[in-house]
């Protein structure tokens, strides 16, 4: 049976669990919006008032936002999301993405029941021959597929792939392929923002995201990231934004009329890749200027400014008080960036740049330089990063009030650690190179100042390609679809096709699963299962509880904790133990209990790891709560108030001090280097940056490195992300598509790109032309929208359509592969940001525009 046909079949659900097993009869999707027993013509929806049902606590990933939420539930159905106003993150405000998660948890295309492929090809245009099997046949053949790696001593060749995740992952992503003895677990996160990480760790030696306290500050210069839109704490930024117009200047540096910019005072339509002669030219003026922070930085011992444009410094003359290298930054560079200089490479008249700097310069520590992933996720992006993080350290805003903060870490627990529960063999298999070559000459990916301690996600697909390191014959992937995500989406289909056997763990037949042994149907985060996640803003941290506050609609189970405990006892079944101990050793902190299935194992684990949330015995910091019951029906544990400066000469850096000379990093490139046996100079070579000597170790100007010659492809293509996105998640809810104009210029019902009406002048299109998109290395079609958000040289699209899966209505005509518009990655090319590892999203190619 087709998927095709699978989509449209109807059959009861309860019958469907009586004959599945013994028949072969399959109804993967049937049913309308949710119905738990639904019959073959489902009735409406209930109405249903908002006084009736009960609110419980769950939480949204729908977006790295991760925002506690509240659930409406009557007669076991979910009717209504709410913001958790216990949270101080963003109290009782929300976002327009927590809505879509009701149409996605009923949705009538969702997988109900485990299928197995029956065709062997494997290909975009193979029907998988999907037929609907036990979750005892499917872990029974997953289990027998591990026991053959065992068996051949070459555990190593399991991988494990993660999407959006909890943090009960710890169980799924980590404990369970060490067990199994593989060093393979590949998260999203070289795709999502590993590259605006790395500015700030090598400044301060901090790799994560930020917060800011919007509510003490006075200017907020937004560059590359759009937080009323698609950044961490969506909830929040959308409360906050209106008294933050009143009261501070704000400022968006970004090549697209974005919906921050929409609300700034001030739009500085940067031009693609640009952005680090901008931040130096910034840095040129508050310096020659005199307004640094010398409360932060220091000062001239005799008080007289040095800093002149094209003039060296005497480094002795200067002394600093929480920073390092400043002189030696301006003389190797920053002296000769003058706003004249930047005005001819970034578009943005050398005024302007002198209006914005001074302002910032002399707002100082009550001001915001806030990056996204624009201006870093480039080939060239890592020293932009640093660049703009330095204009923080410049006017002391870093860790200060009304400034750029880190917030608080989480008290949590652990489950066991893997190592007794691991055999020789897997303790062997777990010290191989990782599959996606972090840490190869190429690839030096430096999180937190280790070669190859980050991911390069989209480099996994090369890998398999290549059989380097070796090849991988099993795989597992929850909440991911690679071959949507990332750019050069095709190589991820001819890839998925060479792995022997796959199991995906999903809500929806996605392009991945079109390549899966074993598609698995998973809870949803928000409704279905157990877990927590955190985040920080406004000044504070939380952490909330996942929690199933509905049954599951369809046959599904948790990947991270659920499918791990059933798949165990299947390993032991077949005499592997090692996965069950480990299972068997996690224990219910109040009953000292082993889970005696696959739902207490879910329960204990989030328990677990939560602990010191809840039970005062283990109490850390923040919230108090009387037990697990307190906690379960609140919700939320929120930490205690920022303590401003405390970081102020101890930052994590080698030096202890915010380094504008980075020796945290040039001890990092010279030990990737050593171990290449060659030098730095060779490894930037390696990774496309142009800096050799002494300005390896600075925030410094590099020219964009974008593909496609401008002759032959004019335009710059400007990639940004949907505020209704639920993780590339959205596509089959209608709701994406009836509100999808409130994306600035995009249109309801239809897939555009954005062209700027004198470029669409000279290449005649029209608005509402059928157009396709060319890069070096694909092309998409789509709809042309003249638009003046879009500068001239640059088309804009929004990430998101494109699905040629999925379900019926994110995919035009899923039968025939047909797309419901145009993905962006079939047109960006597959290329990276080496040092941080991050694959290159923006400023990354040029494109030419054709009537379709």
């Amino acid at each position: 049976m087709s998927l095709q046909e699978i989509l449209g079949s109807k059959i009861k659900r309860r019958t469907f669990l009586k004959i599945a097993g013994a028949t072969g009869a399959l109804a993967m999707v049937s049913a309308g919006c949710g119905q738990k027993r639904a019959e073959e013509e489902p009735p409406p929806a209930p109405q249903y008032s908002l006084e009736e049902g009960t609110w419980l606590p769950t939480g949204c990933e729908g977006c790295t936002s991760w925002c506690a939420k509240e659930v409406l539930v009557k007669d076991g159905r979910a009717v209504k999301i709410r913001p958790n106003a216990l949270s101080k993150v963003h109290g009782d405000s929300g976002c327009p993405r927590e809505h879509l998660g009701l149409q996605q948890v009923y949705d009538p295309d969702r997988i109900k029941v485990p299928m197995k492929r029956t065709n062997p090809k494997k290909g975009r245009y193979e029907d998988p021959g999907f037929v609907p099997i036990s979750w005892d046949e499917a872990m029974g053949i997953f289990a027998d597929k591990l026991i053959e790696l065992q068996k051949n001593a070459e555990p190593h060749k399991f991988m494990v792939m993660r999407g959006r995740y909890t943090q009960n992952n710890q169980v799924l992503y980590d404990r369970f392929p060490k067990i199994m003895g593989s060093p393979n677990n590949i998260s999203h996160s070289s795709i999502c923002a590993e590259a605006e990480k790395f500015g700030p760790y090598y400044t301060e030696g901090y790799w994560n995201y930020r917060d800011y306290d919007l509510d003490n500050t006075k200017m907020v210069v937004l560059w590359g990231v759009d937080p009323i839109s698609s950044n961490r704490q969506v909830s929040y930024y959308l409360k906050a934004w209106g008294d933050l117009l009143e009261r501070a200047y704000v400022v968006t540096i970004d090549p697209r009329l974005s919906a921050s910019a929409s609300k700034s005072h001030a739009w500085l339509p940067v031009k693609p890749g640009e952005d680090g002669a901008l931040a130096l030219a910034m840095a040129h003026v508050i310096l020659t200027e005199g307004l640094w922070s010398r409360e932060f930085a220091g000062d001239f011992k005799d008080g007289k400014n040095r800093f002149v444009a094209g003039k060296t410094v005497k480094e002795e003359d200067f002394e600093e008080t929480y920073t390092f290298g400043l002189v030696k930054w301006w003389n190797l560079e920053v002296k000769d960036r003058t706003p004249q200089w930047a005005a001819e490479k970034t578009g943005i008249s050398a005024e302007k740049i002198i209006n914005v700097a001074k302002r910032l310069g002399e707002l100082g520590t009550h001001a915001i330089v806030w990056q996204g992933g624009g201006p870093n996720m480039q080939v060239r992006g890592g020293y932009s990063s640093m660049a703009i993080q330095a204009l923080n350290g410049l006017v002391g805003s870093v860790d200060n009030v009304g400034g750029s903060i880190r917030g608080a870490s989480v008290p949590s627990g652990n489950v066991p650690a893997p190592d007794d529960f691991m055999n020789e063999l897997a303790k062997d298999g777990v010290r191989k190179q990782k599959i996606d070559q972090r840490g190869y000459k190429e690839f030096p990916a430096l999180n937190a100042g280790r070669s190859g301690g980050g991911v390069v996600t989209n480099r996994v697909a090369d890998a398999i390609l290549a059989e380097d390191p070796y090849d991988i014959k099993v795989a597992f992937g929850y909440w991911n679809n690679f071959n949507f995500s990332c750019p050069e989406a095709s190589r991820w289909d001819e890839a998925m096709a060479k792995i022997p056997f796959f199991v995906h763990a999903v809500t929806h037949a996605s392009e991945m699963s079109i390549f899966a042994d074993i598609v698995l149907p998973s809870t949803h985060h928000m409704f279905e299962q157990w877990g927590y996640m955190s985040q920080k803003g406004n000044t504070y941290t939380h952490a909330w509880l996942n929690q199933p506050v509905i049954d599951p609609v369809w046959d599904c189970k948790d990947p991270e904790t659920e499918m791990v405990w059933l798949l165990a006892q299947k390993l032991a079944e077949r005499g592997f133990t090692n996965l069950k101990d480990f299972c068997d050793a996690v224990k219910d902190p109040e009953s000292g209990a082993s889970a005696a299935n696959e739902k207490e194992f879910a329960l204990f684990c989030t328990k677990v790891r939560t602990r010191p949330m809840w039970d005062p015995a283990e109490y850390k910091a923040g919230d108090k709560f009387s037990g697990w019951e307190d906690f379960k029906t609140k919700g939320v544990w929120n930490s205690g108030e920022y303590p401003f400066k405390k970081l102020w000469g101890n930052f994590g850096t080698a030096t202890k001090q915010f380094e504008f000379y980075s020796e945290t990093l040039k001890n990092a490139l010279t030990a990737h280097a050593e171990k290449h046996k060659t030098t730095v100079d060779d490894i930037l070579a390696t990774c496309k940056y142009q800096a050799r000597g002494e300005k390896a170790f600075i925030p410094h100007y590099e020219e964009p490195y974008i593909w496609g010659n401008e002759s032959e492809y004019p335009l710059v293509m400007v990639d940004h992300k949907s505020r209704f996105n639920r993780e590339g998640r959205s596509a089959n809810a209608p709701w994406y598509y009836d509100l999808k104009d409130a994306d600035p210029g995009d249109e309801k019902w239809d897939d555009v790109a954005r062209i700027n009406p004198r470029d669409a002048a000279l290449l005649g299109v029209r608005n509402g032309d059928r157009i396709r998109l060319v890069s070096p290395v694909g092309s998409l079609v789509c709809t042309a929208k003249l638009w003046e958000g879009t500068p001239p040289g640059t088309v804009g699209k929004t990430f998101g359509q494109g699905h040629w899966a999925y379900g019926r209505v994110a995919a035009k005509d899923f039968k025939k592969r047909e797309a419901r518009g145009g993905n962006n990655n079939d047109v960006l090319p597959a290329d990276y940001e080496r040092l941080s590892g991050s694959t290159a999203f923006y400023a990354v190619t040029r494109v030419r525009v054709e009537k379709a």
